[in-house]
């Protein structure tokens, strides 16, 4: 594996001024063959003057938050990361890689979540190179390289999840968003490595069932929050009446047999459990009429 480097460099505008001056000094070298009329002093004048041209083309500018990865004939020398104006062999090839932080998001991918049931989802990765070497040199493209392997990540990790959680704390892509988003992360870290890229955060953009199950799926949540409901109601009216019937026996109010306790929680629960307005009825007579 090949690891990042620092190459050296020369300062660009004292190398400019240099190459300036050889030039200068060629060209009036030049001049003065052709007046004296030396074809060897103006062939080698002119050789040199070649020679100052080549040097100009090692000047190159590295901008902030980008680095230029050097080459020598195929050879990894080094990756220059300060940035300014900069001379270096001019025989080098010079690639820039930036390394600025930079987001995507992927496509809506239809995968089948942990409990089977077909979803969508996409996320959105923050990103940055923080190997240069490793990213030109061991990846084709890294650049595609962190698409393609961050939806395979995502697709993973949807079919390691349910969509809800039907088990209490069992994990839910719907529900633990965080630990999702972490283990999301991690996921697409383990993959990119290899690339020289470093993983900031990773979030899931967007989750919902596939169209051809979300009016089941939606019927099947409705009927789930109304069990929910209606047990807290239950919860609620029992612990109700058993408050009513323990203040009627502490305060000695009436006194109930067995039967007639099970008459008033039974009235008790349909007036608190029912999910519409109880019509009450008044007994003008005794309580055993």
């Amino acid at each position: 594996m090949i690891r990042e480097r620092d190459a050296k460099s020369a300062n660009g505008y004292l190398m400019l001024l240099v190459c300036l001056a050889l030039l200068v000094g060629t060209v009036l070298w030049l001049i003065g063959a052709a007046l004296a009329r030396a074809p060897l002093s103006a062939v080698l004048s002119g050789i040199a003057m070649i020679i100052v041209a080549l040097l100009f083309g090692g000047l190159f500018a590295v901008n902030p938050n980008e680095s230029r990865v050097i080459q020598l004939f195929g050879a990894y020398v080094g990756t220059v990361r300060s940035p300014g104006f900069k001379w270096i062999n001019p025989f080098c090839t010079r690639r820039a890689v930036s390394v600025r932080i930079r987001n995507f998001e992927t496509t809506k991918l239809k995968v089948n979540d942990h409990d089977g049931n077909p979803i969508e989802t996409a996320a959105v990765v923050v990103w940055k190179v923080v190997e240069t070497a490793e990213a030109v040199f061991e990846v084709d493209n890294y650049e595609n390289f962190v698409h393609v392997q961050s939806e395979a990540a995502l697709r993973n990790l949807a079919t390691s999840y349910p969509y809800d959680a039907h088990v209490e704390g069992q994990k839910a892509l719907r529900s633990h968003t965080r630990e999702v988003a972490e283990d999301l992360k991690k996921e697409i870290q383990d993959r990119l490595t290899k690339a020289g890229v470093e993983v900031i955060e990773a979030r899931i953009s967007h989750l919902a069932y596939s169209p051809e199950i979300a009016s089941a799926m939606l019927q099947r949540q409705q009927a789930s929050a109304i069990i929910a409901a209606r047990q807290k109601i239950v919860e609620g009216a029992v612990s109700m009446v058993e408050m009513a019937l323990d203040q009627l026996s502490i305060k000695k109010v009436v006194e109930l047999d067995e039967e007639r306790k099970a008459a008033m929680v039974s009235n008790l629960l349909v007036v608190l459990c029912s999910d519409r307005h109880t019509q009450p009825v008044v007994n003008t007579g005794t309580l055993y009429q």
